[in-house]
């Protein structure tokens, strides 16, 4: 039995993005399940699967892992192959601990900018204390990239799962219009060319169904 990745609606479900697109990056094969966040068995259907009945939940056989950073990192210990961690030790470290960040942190953020890969490239104004955040994600790109990212496009210069982590925050850049530096703009250029983000852009683009709370402008702003 091979892996399967259940996950929520690829228009709203950053969480579900990262493993997602780890995995498509990396080659490394599964099915994928969708449950629709609305839908009234969502909590059923992926509580039967074990954990703590959200998304994304990674199936293995008899091995559950049902947390997104969690999932890369039972992926990096199965297929080390896939080099989603950087080798070098220091490397290493740093990039658990900004993924770590990612994973915890960046509240205002999230809150007022919801991914919504089909609402139109329009700006939202931010308020302190999420134009703080814009600030540090940047300075944090800056520093991976300036230590560790000489030898490619990406954060630690090969795609490794804090790119994974970073990616929604990348789309979230993209549909509000956030203002850039040069060098984080090319980073965010380097994640919108890779193939598998095309490939749940557009799956996203089809999805039909409409989750209120992820709408910040809605209606004022009509999506596509």
């Amino acid at each position: 039995m091979g892996l399967r990745l259940v996950i929520g609606n690829k228009n709203y479900s950053s969480w579900s993005f990262r493993p997602w697109l780890a995995m498509k990056v990396a080659a490394i094969a599964f099915e994928e399940t969708l449950i629709s966040l609305e839908a009234p068995d969502f909590k059923s259907r992926v509580t039967a699967l074990g954990g703590a009945g959200r998304v994304p939940t990674l199936i293995d056989g008899d091995t559950c892992v049902w947390e997104s950073l969690a999932i890369l990192e039972y992926l990096a210990e199965k297929f080390p192959a896939a080099a989603l961690w950087p080798a070098p030790s220091a490397a290493r470290a740093h990039a658990r601990a900004v993924a770590s960040e990612m994973h915890a942190g960046f509240a205002a953020l999230r809150r007022q900018l919801p991914m919504n890969i089909r609402r139109p490239v329009i700006p939202r104004t931010l308020d302190a204390d999420a134009a703080g955040d814009v600030k540090r994600i940047e300075a944090i790109w800056s520093e991976c990239r300036s230590r560790f990212g000489q030898d490619g496009p990406f954060l630690y210069g090969a795609f490794t799962a804090t790119d994974a982590m970073f990616a929604p925050v990348v789309w979230r850049f993209h549909t509000y219009a956030v203002e850039l530096g040069a060098a984080s703009h090319a980073y965010t250029r380097a994640l919108m060319t890779l193939p598998a983000w095309h490939e749940w852009r557009e799956a996203a683009r089809l999805e039909s169904w409409v989750l209120p709370h992820d709408e910040v402008d809605w209606p004022d702003v009509k999506r596509e």
